[in-house]
């Protein structure tokens, strides 16, 4: 299965929340493969200081971590899923993707998830995001584009969550990403318990 995490804009938590998953499939003996079309390489990097903190080495780590461009994931997708061998790979795709680096990627995914807060800015883009994935359903009739509401007050009433991303016109996760220290922070070797339950949300998605 082909998760991707797209945004018009960076900042959004697409890194953070697709690590935690990757994480945390990871620790449910999951095969993962993480892909991130971001030239900066955050991930990639951020696996190299955990690695040599922790002196161990790349075949410790609980799963492969790749980096790749928007021009080439389609044809690296299409490779990985004739090998058969990850049961999930997770794609972070670039802050600023193209319309038709977009719709590419959307035709290879089986589900896109765009996460966005509450903040009006944030609404907006995904807003647009989301308008941008559309079309590419009705070619990919397998795919299901899903809204993760991140950075939300562990107070803020699960209605009104729901009320507000109600407008953006697209399936919502049921479980909400608070903004605790936890959450905001992530590592690419070690899962937190925090996430199991939104782990658990997105994937049943794919079953639906």
């Amino acid at each position: 299965m082909i998760i991707s995490f797209i945004s018009r804009k960076g900042g959004t938590g697409k890194t953070t929340n697709i690590t935690h998953l990757a994480t945390t499939l990871a620790s449910q003996k999951k095969r993962v493969l993480l892909i991130e079309t971001d030239t900066n390489y955050t991930l990639t990097t951020l696996r190299k200081m955990e690695l040599f903190k922790k002196k161990v080495t790349e075949k410790d780590a609980p799963f492969q971590i790749l980096g790749s461009t928007d021009e080439s994931i389609i044809n690296e997708l299409k490779k990985y899923k004739k090998e058969k061998k990850y049961d999930y790979i997770l794609v972070d795709s670039a802050g600023k993707t193209t319309d038709e680096a977009i719709r590419k990627l959307c035709l290879e995914s089986d589900l896109v998830i765009v996460p966005t807060s509450l903040s009006q800015n944030d609404l907006l883009v995904a807003y647009q995001t989301i308008q941008d994935l559309k079309p590419a359903q009705e070619i990919n009739k397998k795919l299901k584009i899903a809204i993760l509401p991140n950075r939300i007050h562990n107070r803020t009433n699960p209605k009104t969550v729901e009320n507000v991303l109600s407008s953006l016109k697209a399936t919502i996760i049921p479980t909400f990403v608070v903004t605790k220290n936890k959450m905001a922070e992530f590592s690419t070797l070690n899962p937190i318990e925090e996430y199991e339950e939104i782990a658990k949300n997105i994937v049943s998605l794919l079953n639906k």
